[in-house]
């Protein structure tokens, strides 16, 4: 097997796609500037032997100039997953959110370009939908984000196509849905599952926005793992959805981890956030056909696996 980038590779994502790269005996060059990632999340990676971390920012003036200087050789492909990932944190900093995830972008294509790698693929979101207009949204659904950080990942997917088409890259950006799981970012800009995990094992009461019956679509995060390197070992070109196929409510998932966690406080109410999807669920058609992808963990059995880290580890919480 060859070698690897993989922008991100110390964060919850990013990691273990990471260790699946390993275990299937790619070199792996992980590129982090460890803002949010973190070198415990590569121990077991670490222990391969097959990894280097370069600690660099993607959306670093000088980025494909150190990353050329650093690499053992040339690689066969970039995952991108270096980005500002959180709705809140990209209105609460718009300029680095633009930074990162935009400008980030462009770094990477232009590395794919002067590197000559066989392809790329680059994470993008759900959020580049805004609000679904139809049931479950596939990769043809008008494109309307309702906030800054699914604009962000718009402009970045959108970038890493024009790419694609000037260089003749090949160039795959999943859409990821809510992915969950072990390594979770803890934190203001954690998402609801890590949240409610967190308040349950603590003994605190969670919050739920609005009535709850907002709903989500949760891909355990070995399955998202999976599908970017599907989509790196085929070299695939496209957009494609991840997720499960499944569409949950708030108040379901708050239910179904009351059960596992084996408590069951009365969550506090706040009112509904601002520009907050409704509902969302994936149409995972195209990635089963084309990438031979399909989640294997239900929802159940990733939330107890997740619980059970949190028990064992006590990271983040």
């Amino acid at each position: 097997m060859g070698l690897v980038i993989v922008t991100g590779g110390a964060g919850f994502i990013g990691s273990h796609v990471v260790d699946k790269l390993t275990s299937m005996g790619f070199e792996v060059v992980i590129v982090d500037d460890l803002s949010s990632g973190s070198e415990a999340n590569l121990k077991h990676a670490k222990s391969t032997g097959k990894v280097e971390l370069l600690k660099l920012s993607v959306s670093h003036r000088g980025f494909v100039g150190e990353l050329k200087a650093s690499l053992p050789g040339r690689p066969e492909g970039i995952v991108h997953l270096a980005a500002v990932v959180s709705v809140e944190e990209a209105r609460r900093i718009p300029f680095k959110a633009m930074e990162v995830n935009v400008g980030g972008t462009v770094n990477v294509m232009e590395a794919a370009v002067k590197l000559d790698v066989d392809a790329v693929v680059v994470t993008s979101s759900a959020a580049v939908y805004g609000e679904p207009r139809s049931l479950p949204v596939r990769e043809d659904h008008p494109l309307e984000p309702v906030n800054l950080y699914g604009l962000s990942k718009l402009a970045a997917e959108k970038t890493a196509i024009i790419y694609r088409k000037e260089y003749g890259l090949r160039v795959a950006a999943l859409r990821v849905f809510n992915a969950y799981g072990p390594r979770m970012r803890p934190g203001p800009y954690a998402g609801v599952v890590y949240k409610f995990i967190h308040a349950l094992l603590s003994g605190e009461a969670p919050i739920i926005y609005g009535d709850g019956l907002q709903t989500r679509d949760f891909v355990y995060v070995g399955d998202v793992a999976e599908a970017h390197v599907k989509a790196l070992t085929a070299k695939a070109s496209g957009v494609y959805n991840v997720g499960s196929g499944v569409e949950t409510s708030v108040l379901d998932l708050f239910r179904l981890l009351c059960t596992l966690v084996g408590r069951c406080p009365k969550p506090r109410r706040a009112p509904p956030r601002r520009v907050d999807v409704r509902r969302s669920v994936a149409d995972i058609s195209k990635a089963r056909e084309e990438l031979g992808w399909s989640p294997k963990v239900g929802l159940e059995e990733g939330l107890k696996a997740t619980i059970e880290y949190f028990n064992t580890s006590k990271t983040g919480l």
